[in-house]
């Protein structure tokens, strides 16, 4: 197969960056926009599709509404109230939150509105407990710097983040309220051509201009992209929940990739001769067909009192497995549509038989849809009301395969590749928020917000460096980090190594990382205690990535329980002393054989017991002088 030539398509791109805001409140209550370690309130809603106030109704709202899902809220009375619940009108707008909005506006170099109002978002998902996000345009037309190029920033808004995702299961969908109401700016850049990790650059540079106010939430989910992809001839794909810089670089290289495929699929669709490719009136009940199929997967539908449907597609054997680049296939693209729905997936004509599926029950299907050689197959089970609103979406999206790609939302992998989410909302989405009245942005405001522009981030990045006496890359890996607060807490204790703290947080917890540990499980304020117990001369240095390896790993519950659990705890003076005279005693004959040269082979077995106990230096100078005055003795 033939490799994609990226600056050869037309790719443009537009980020939309959301950061979440460092307030003491969320955005329209009180409340503390904290995440809650337990839920104490619960409680279930089901959203129900509305028209807009031009009477229209917004395409993703549709889609989600057919899903029918049972939403189930969390919370937590220390970081949610009845705002959230939707039980109470939203307070009086955070002014904290429109000050930070302001200042980065002002650092963008953006038109400010003077007067502007809060909108509702149609948000049907669940995320929002009310079925909208509220939202209000804060400034336009801004420039970001670039390498010394500007480009266009063409909108900031300040709004209220979503409720956080539990689970989702076929028929429920469960949220956190801890996160729901956080301020955070969505900043969205011009649609401009360009490779993906030119991309990758824009996105740091913005994220390192709103790190240097030392205003914004760090982390991971605090600031997210999500990325507006298109090709030459193609329609505009916004990809959602980009939460890693590399994970941005690659979801551009796979939506670049599987537009141009689907835009090849496309010329090769519109070579074939046939009056039509799928009706409604082409879908036929084949679950006679499969009351006896090997098949898991639709034995496990028809068990749940579930129908089994196919649709014939006119000329299309062969086109759903036609792969134009590796994984770009129209029936990978409707296994992801269906998932959506809460179906398992889809069976096509071009991977039959397999899966369980046979010759025999084929031969079935094909005479019961009246089959040409030609024509191709899809196969789909479930329940039967569902179903058919299932079947209507795969039928308008591979009648819509020859126009090539569709306009729709889809979600970012950690793998860097995207899958379908929904439709891609259109105008019909806003309206105006009734219990909010106009925000007013007074002169004074304006001023002040420009006299707190903060320096640039390279200059911020400068004094980090000279404040803490950091070389440059290791100062600018804490910046970038999501650790730069956490760094700053542990240096005040002037007892512990800024250099050391640094190589920790973004050294060994990174590493444990790429060994597929979860830097989630470590919480704050446990960091904070375990440099602090390091200070105190209670563990060694070396017992750090011990613990943070025990916490992440999740054999420890805590640092507490993992510096438990390993015994970890420094040994004094008299006792080192005496676990080294008795190892040295006892490898007597490899000390007169080695001399001074069995430090290593020592060393080796000293650690296996006292690991994480003492200062790995310390050791080895004293386990050098010990072997050392053993041989000047003999």
């Amino acid at each position: 197969m033939p490799e994609i030539q990226i600056d050869k398509i037309g790719l443009q791109v537009g980020l939309e960056i959301h950061q979440q805001l460092a307030t003491s409140t969320k955005l329209f209550c009180k409340c503390s926009p904290t995440e809650s370690e337990e839920y104490s309130i619960k409680f279930t809603r089901k959203l129900r599709l509305a028209r807009s106030e031009l009477g229209e109704y917004d395409p993703s709202a549709v889609f989600e509404s057919g899903k029918e899902k049972t939403i189930a809220y969390h919370g937590n009375p220390e970081s949610s109230c009845l705002v959230e619940q939707d039980e109470e009108p939203p307070h009086e707008l955070s002014h904290e939150a429109k000050e930070i909005a302001l200042i980065i506006a002002s650092a963008l170099e953006s038109r400010i509105f003077t007067e502007t109002y809060v909108m509702r978002k149609i948000v049907i998902d669940g995320s929002n407990t009310s079925g909208f996000q509220r939202t209000m345009a804060v400034a336009r037309q801004g420039n970001l710097q670039v390498d010394g190029k500007k480009l266009v920033v063409c909108t900031i808004n300040l709004e209220e983040d979503a409720a956080k995702l539990i689970r989702d299961s076929s028929n429920t969908r469960e949220y956190g309220l801890d996160r729901l109401g956080i301020p955070l700016v969505e900043i969205t850049l011009q649609h401009i051509p360009g490779k993906p990790e030119d991309f990758k650059k824009i996105a740091l540079t913005l994220g390192r201009l709103l790190r240097a106010t030392k205003r914004v939430k760090r982390g991971l989910g605090s600031i997210r992209q999500d990325v507006n992809v298109s090709i030459e001839g193609g329609d505009r794909v916004e990809v959602k929940g980009v939460q890693k810089l590399d994970q941005l670089e690659k979801v551009i290289e796979y939506e670049a990739r599987r537009q141009h495929g689907l835009k090849i699929i496309a010329e090769k669709l519109n070579s074939i001769e046939t009056e039509r490719i799928a009706k409604e009136r082409d879908v036929k009940d084949v679950t006679d067909v499969f009351r006896n199929c090997k098949s898991m997967t639709i034995q496990k539908a028809l068990n749940e009192g579930s129908v089994v449907k196919a649709i014939i597609v006119k000329g299309f054997a062969g086109m759903f497995g036609f792969e134009p680049y590796p994984g770009i296939r129209l029936g990978k693209q409707l296994g992801e549509l269906v998932r959506f729905y809460g179906l398992g997936g889809v069976f096509h004509s071009d991977e039959l038989p397999d899966y369980g599926i046979e010759e025999e029950e084929i031969l079935q299907v094909r005479k019961i849809l009246d089959m040409q050689q030609k024509d191709g197959f899809i196969i789909l089970a479930g329940n039967e009301k569902k179903l058919d609103i299932v079947i209507q979406a795969v039928i308008t999206r591979i009648n819509g395969a020859k126009e090539g790609v569709p306009k729709e939302t889809r979600a970012a992998t950690a793998t860097g590749e995207t899958v379908y989410l929904r439709p891609l909302p259109d105008a019909s989405r806003m309206y105006p928020e009734t219990d909010i009245l106009p925000v007013i942005v007074s002169a004074n405001e304006l001023e002040d917000a420009r006299i707190k522009v903060p320096k640039s981030w390279e200059e911020s990045l400068l004094s980090l460096q000279k404040q803490y006496e950091l070389n440059p890359q290791l100062a600018l890996q804490v910046f970038d980090s999501e650790y730069m607060d956490l760094f700053e807490i542990i240096c005040r204790d002037k007892r512990i190594s800024p250099n050391f703290v640094a190589s920790v947080l973004c050294g060994t917890i990174t590493n444990l990382e790429r060994r597929g540990m979860d830097a989630k499980l470590l919480k704050s304020s446990e960091i904070i205690e375990v440099f602090s117990r390091l200070a105190k001369g209670e563990i060694a240095k070396e017992s750090l990535e011990i613990i943070l390896e025990g916490v992440m790993s999740g054999k420890s519950k805590s640092i507490f329980d993992a510096i438990k659990v390993n015994e970890l705890s420094t040994v004094d003076e008299a006792e080192l002393n005496k676990k080294l005279d008795e190892l040295l005693e006892y490898n007597v004959k490899m000390i007169e054989e080695q001399g001074i040269r069995s430090i290593g082979p020592l060393m080796g077995l000293a650690m296996k017991t006292l690991r994480g106990k003492v200062d790995g230096q310390k050791l080895n100078q004293l386990l050098e002088a010990k072997i050392k005055s053993k041989i000047d003795r003999k």
